[in-house]
């Protein structure tokens, strides 16, 4: 039943509290309870009963207020520091001033445009993308996710070749919108959603061999196939990196069966890696590209599919609005985004991931080495990092001790194979050694117990 009363109270409420910076300790207990109960009454309770940061938490969830740099901290002004990093929307880290500013300053004069006036920096933003992208990728569209961007390549890539079919990797991550899905290399996400429109199939990552095998099988029985498509290193399967000789075959077989080949770097790109595109390790230049998460500097949502001007015809004749968003790549969003760039190629962030990443992948080896009972490996490039766990038990053991001694990693009841590591790109070694001491203590006592 409709309560305007009762909501304008309670956006009124909440407002007061949006605008305070510091929060007493009454109020983070309220809030911690409310927001409990507003997940499960109204949002997903599933959500509650897997998170760590409920069920390892005590008496009040973990409930996260503010942020700064490599910190976050919750409502009762605890100090963690995050190497979950939104999943990788926090290159820049928390509340980064210089892209906060071109956000605040944006806002005051436009947030969304009118669709009918030209907006400069949706251009400014394309142009950018080019000098930027590899080889002779110069055009791109703006939304605002990862996901999103997924639907567009795989739009374009049937728009260009005509064909409606794509060869994809097992445990390949790429969105959970329905087209998305369809290319998704996990039966968790894609099964329950079948059947999806054109026909999909999956090869090992990082086997070229199966790549070409299964577009020989397609070619005899008549299957067309318009693109490949799959993360230059897997993300949420691990920090998954491919042999070194894999892309640059896999680029050599697309071209010889003329298909197109399409990088989801919405993970890895713009630095994570140690470069500034993950294809960038093997020199090969995509037909298509897709980049999300952090293009927004950790403030607003904004992703971009990318390619060359010969395939964006499919999207500029006859019809030119055959593809279209209200609200994606809007003013604010993309101030964010040149912001972002700007910082990530001043600061040389890519570098800095590359060289504390080498760091932290020399010291989890070495960790990984001491407590075999528990790993299995630790695999990754630059600051995208996997650990690899005998059970996912263990895995579930070491995010949860790691909370428990304010460290944010990923990992929950339901998916602890792999813990990712994936903090800032300027995060410091000594920032580096402090995570170490604290997952090193909780192995110790992991050990302890088994």
């Amino acid at each position: 039943m409709s309560d305007y009363m009762a909501a304008l109270q309670y956006s009124e409420r909440w407002l007061d509290i949006i605008s305070r910076e510091e929060l007493d300790e009454k109020t983070a207990q309220e809030i911690s309870k409310e927001t409990v109960e507003n997940f499960v009454n109204h949002f997903n309770k599933g959500w509650v009963e897997y998170r760590k940061s409920v069920t390892e938490a005590g008496d009040y969830a973990g409930t996260e207020w503010r942020g700064k740099g490599v910190y976050y901290y919750d409502v009762f002004g605890q100090e963690y520091i995050d190497c979950l990093g939104g999943y990788g929307a926090l290159d820049l880290g928390w509340a980064h001033p210089e892209v906060v500013e071109a956000v605040r300053a944006q806002a005051g004069k436009s947030g969304i445009p009118s669709q009918e006036l030209m907006d400069p920096l949706r251009g400014v933003l394309a142009r950018l993308l080019a000098q930027i992208t590899p080889g002779d990728i110069d055009h791109s569209f703006f939304v605002s996710s990862g996901t999103e961007t997924i639907e567009g390549a795989l739009k374009i890539a049937r728009l260009y070749t005509g064909k409606h079919n794509f060869i994809s990797t097992v445990n390949a991550f790429h969105g959970k919108t329905s087209g998305s899905l369809s290319v998704m290399g996990k039966k968790d996400y894609r099964y329950d959603m079948q059947p999806y429109a054109g026909q999909s199939y999956f090869v090992p990552f990082g086997d070229a061999e199966a790549l070409e095998k299964q577009l020989q099988i397609c070619a005899k029985v008549g299957i067309d196939i318009a693109a490949f498509i799959a993360e230059p290193i897997q993300g949420e399967a691990g920090a998954v990196v491919p042999p070194d000789e894999y892309w640059p075959k896999v680029r050599e077989i697309c071209d010889r069966y003329d298909i197109l080949l399409i990088c989801d770097e919405v993970q890895t790109g713009l630095g994570r890696t140690g470069k500034l595109w993950a294809v960038d390790h093997w020199g090969i230049v995509p037909d298509i590209m897709c980049v999300a998460k952090s293009l927004g500097g950790g403030v607003m949502p904004v992703g971009a599919f990318m390619g060359r001007a010969e395939i964006w015809k499919a999207f500029e004749e006859p019809n030119p609005f055959i593809h279209t968003t209200t609200t994606g790549g809007n003013p604010m969003a993309c101030a964010a985004a040149i912001a972002a760039i700007h910082v990530t190629l001043r600061d040389k962030l890519p570098e800095r991931a590359a060289d504390t990443g080498a760091y932290f992948i020399g010291k989890l080896n070495e960790l990984a080495d001491s407590f075999p009972q528990i790993y299995k490996n630790i695999s990754g490039k630059g600051l995208l990092i996997g650990q690899h766990f005998q059970d996912p038990s263990y895995g579930y053991m070491v995010a949860a001790g790691l909370f428990k001694r304010k460290v944010l990693v990923a990992g929950t009841l339901i998916s602890a194979n792999t813990v990712r590591f994936a903090p800032a790109l300027f995060i410091t070694r000594e920032q580096v050694d402090e995570v170490l001491n604290r997952l090193e203590d909780a192995l110790k006592e992991i050990a302890a117990g088994l």
